[in-house]
């Protein structure tokens, strides 16, 4: 079974080396919105594949940092990424080109790995990160599979090239979120008391 939840956000960027003119010079925004996408071949005590509301947790803080903030390949010229960073204190630095294509393909490595590290307490099975849709307009989206998260002729996407400014990560509900990712710290979800009706 399939379940998707949507996350809202407005970002700029540039996407360099792309087709259109304006788009590979010009900073220019989006109203994005992405799909997290989860599969699971058994549901939980609560008779779900996973709670929605556990998403509004950390999945929810890593998409909203995108928010609001301007996005660059590390890879771009120094003085643009030295001049997003001087002129906005909501910025991130991607070790990809910030492409639609991308977000879907960042978005998912970043998820799964959350999910992995969380230790499920509500009789949460098999679940597993399905895919990212990310919108990039209201008739353009990517999609990103396993495989395509992870493969390298689309681009390696390590966490810890990807950098979050400190006013992002101070927005976090805990600001070490990104760091315990990086260190393999265990995320845990709450225990739930079972109730059945006898």
């Amino acid at each position: 079974m399939l379940i998707r939840k949507l996350f809202k956000f407005e970002n700029a960027h540039i996407v360099r080396n792309c087709s259109s003119e304006r788009c590979r010079t010009s900073i220019h925004g989006h109203s994005y919105k992405v799909e997290v996408l989860l599969e699971a071949h058994a549901l939980d005590h609560g008779q779900m594949v996973y709670d929605f509301g556990l998403m509004k947790g950390t999945i929810r803080d890593v998409i909203d940092a995108f928010d609001h903030a301007v996005c660059f390949w590390d890879k771009d010229d120094a003085e643009y990424i030295r001049l997003c960073q001087q002129f906005s204190a909501r910025w991130i630095s991607m070790p990809v080109s910030p492409s639609a294509e991308q977000f879907a393909r960042l978005f998912f490595v970043i998820i799964d790995r959350i999910l992995a590290q969380t230790i499920m307490s509500n009789g949460e099975a098999d679940v597993r990160l399905h895919s990212i849709i990310a919108h990039e307009t209201d008739t353009g989206y990517a999609q990103a599979f396993r495989e395509d998260a992870y493969n390298p002729r689309m681009g390696d996407i390590k966490l810890e090239d990807i950098v979050f400014s400190a006013q992002c990560q101070q927005e976090w509900h805990d600001p070490e979120m990104y760091t315990k990712l990086l260190q393999q710290t265990p995320f845990n979800n709450p225990a739930v008391p079972l109730q059945v009706k006898a």
